[in-house]
């Protein structure tokens, strides 16, 4: 919860708050983490008011445990230093040179010409321009630790595409929406409502 941040053994962060765990792709880390900790929230919020966890010797309830899951969410769709999100297809600006094959190589329909394996890395993989192909909600492997990122499809520690980075933000994107879904649902805050312990209970356990 960044409580801790002095200690040697705290997961380290980027300048911009992204956690970061190893320069090959690190948003599988952060996907993972932003899931976990969402679903622990629950299991705080169900367990009643008063429910913690201990960090750093401080109390810490559902609610700073959602926020910091939801945090690294917002870090991936943008709300970082260089305003890019490592959502392909999301946002204004995204990877464009993702590290994929398929993504990498004209479509069959624009050209009508075979491309093997060698036609794919000898005529495409080292162009510059942009992916004639658009691998929509595909996660990159993200920044290094100093929140940097070079969009080069050589570059695969960065831009290759995995299925377990954005496996786990299926789950978290199912429990925003069912959080925002609720919260939409409650009667607008008046004075005596505005501290409505409901605003805590609506951090449920995280959909499947």
């Amino acid at each position: 919860m960044g409580r801790n941040a002095a200690a040697g053994d705290n997961v380290e962060r980027s300048p911009g708050g992204m956690l970061y765990v190893r320069q090959w792709n690190n948003m599988q880390y952060v996907t993972s983490a932003a899931f976990l900790l969402s679903v622990y929230s629950g299991y705080l919020s169900a367990a009643g008011d008063g429910a913690a966890v201990t960090c750093a010797g401080e109390a810490v309830g559902a609610e700073e445990v959602f926020g910091h899951a939801r945090a690294q969410v917002e870090y991936v769709l943008g709300s970082n230093p260089r305003g890019i999100s490592y959502l392909v297809g999301y946002g204004a600006k995204f990877p464009a040179r993702v590290h994929h094959r398929a993504a990498s190589i004209v479509p069959y329909k624009d050209r009508k010409e075979f491309i093997g394996c060698a036609q794919g890395f000898d005529d495409w993989f080292g162009r510059r321009s942009a992916n004639p192909n658009v691998v929509v909600g595909a996660i990159v492997g993200g920044p290094d630790r100093r929140d940097r990122f070079r969009d080069d499809r050589v570059n695969y520690m960065q831009t290759e595409a995995c299925t377990y980075n954005t496996a786990p933000m299926v789950g978290m994107f199912a429990m925003l929406n069912r959080v925002t879904r609720e919260q939409s649902s409650l009667p607008t805050p008046t004075p005596s409502t505005a501290t409505s312990p409901r605003r805590e209970s609506s951090r449920g356990t995280a959909a499947a």
